[in-house]
């Protein structure tokens, strides 16, 4: 046999540790070594671990094994921080990581998450008493978080793969009825009746409302100008910003606001364009829970203790679906960019659906009670052998024609 030595590999190198199992080791592309995950009984199963890896390399597959080292908890906060996020929404996904991600999968190096590890914590989270609509907003964020890292290669794919995990449908709000937010308005701080009003018949959110100026109350158009909205942090002072999803709109007004408006302004607000239109008694801008205070002894005044502010705002966009307003204009009344969101508020109160069904019934029974000889007539050529009333013909052959189905 020949004493000649093997070949030296040109590619990675195997050796045999002290516990008679093999190692692999390679340079990966950024020159650094990398070894094998794991070690091998059989020198071969080693070779061919450096083999792969190779054909990867060669391929543009390769994945480096010391990424996804960070852990979740090191991960996620610079997530945050990097995207252009308002202040709100950045508070309320750290709140998120800080409750409900980071005490079960804080410290878990983000390369180790797997689906069963992320079904572990979602069962975690609905065991500690978390809501659905929690739950949902945290599996979001975390599924959102680990579709950066595969874009950074930090894990090869996201092992958030529970099926409608990140979707929940909210509680329906309450649709107020015109008698209640009139009763709301008066029984409310009067320097706050105007709010009331603007929740209603503009669909503004609190913030828009807060954060208006005499200069966006464009008296003489009969318009509303939603150029900012108040910020309110879960620390510091109240600032100006964008409006929520950048929904600067201008909206008309119904004819009536105008003198609600002019009293408002002439008792209320400076003369400075930029005076804000809602301050409190001493010149302070109304916190969520100072304002809070003052609409929850309204309500309950009223007999509504449930009605949240943004419940008027549901309701109006409901009054104005109810005139004949496109999805289209609802979107631009509202604010929002997406036909989700706005569909959520396009329905038909249950009080008008009951109110088409008994004009239907008028329709009906008059055509059927109309004496003989009538131009609608009764439908005797739909006759059956026993006495129930069969709809005129009139309106079958009209239903047909709307619907291109047959009268059987």
């Amino acid at each position: 046999m020949s004493d000649r030595k093997r070949p030296r590999r040109r590619f990675g190198r195997v050796r045999q540790l002290p516990s008679g199992r093999w190692q692999a080791r390679y340079q990966g592309p950024d020159g650094g070594q990398r070894t094998a995950p794991e070690t091998y009984e059989h020198k071969r199963d080693a070779e061919q671990f450096l083999v792969e890896v190779e054909a990867d390399l060669m391929r543009g597959d390769w994945f480096d094994p010391l990424a996804g080292r960070t852990p979740l908890v090191g991960y996620a906060p610079t997530w945050i921080e990097e995207r252009d996020l308002s202040v709100r929404t950045a508070e309320l996904y750290r709140s998120l990581l800080r409750n409900h991600i980071a005490p079960w999968l804080g410290n878990v190096p983000v390369g180790d998450l797997t689906p069963p590890a992320i079904r572990r914590w979602r069962k975690s989270l609905r065991d500690e008493g978390a809501s659905v609509g929690t739950m949902a907003k945290a599996y979001r964020l975390l599924h959102a978080i680990l579709n950066t890292a595969v874009e950074d290669v930090s894990i090869r794919t996201n092992p958030c793969k529970i099926k409608g995990a990140g979707t929940y449908e909210p509680e329906e709000r309450q649709v107020a009825t015109l008698p209640q937010v009139f009763a709301l308005a008066e029984a409310i701080q009067p320097r706050y009746r105007l709010a009331v009003l603007l929740a209603t018949f503009a669909s503004l959110r609190f913030g828009e409302i807060m954060g208006l100026q005499r200069r966006h109350l464009l008296v003489e158009n009969g318009q509303v100008r939603i150029a900012q909205a108040a910020i309110q942090p879960n620390s510091g002072r109240t600032f100006d910003g964008d409006p929520k999803a950048r929904s600067n709109r201008t909206l008309t007004l119904p004819g009536f606001l105008a003198a609600e408006i002019e009293h408002h302004l002439r008792t209320y607000v400076g003369r400075s364009p930029n005076a804000y239109v809602f301050l409190g008694p001493k010149g302070g801008r109304p916190t969520r829970s100072n304002f809070h205070r003052i609409w929850d002894k309204a309500r309950v005044k009223v007999g509504v203790p449930d009605l949240h502010l943004h419940d008027l705002r549901h309701t109006g966009i409901t009054l104005a679906a109810e005139t004949g307003a496109t999805l289209r204009d609802l979107m631009n009344r509202m604010g929002h960019r997406s036909t989700r969101a706005a569909l959520i508020y396009l329905h038909a109160r249950d009080h008008r659906d009951r109110e088409i069904a008994v004009g239907l019934d008028r329709l009906v029974s008059a055509e059927l009670d109309a004496p003989k000889g009538h131009t609608g007539g009764t439908n005797t050529a739909h006759a059956g052998s026993d006495d129930r009333p069969r709809p005129p013909l009139r309106l079958v052959e009209g239903l047909e024609r709307a619907t291109g189905i047959e009268p059987a």
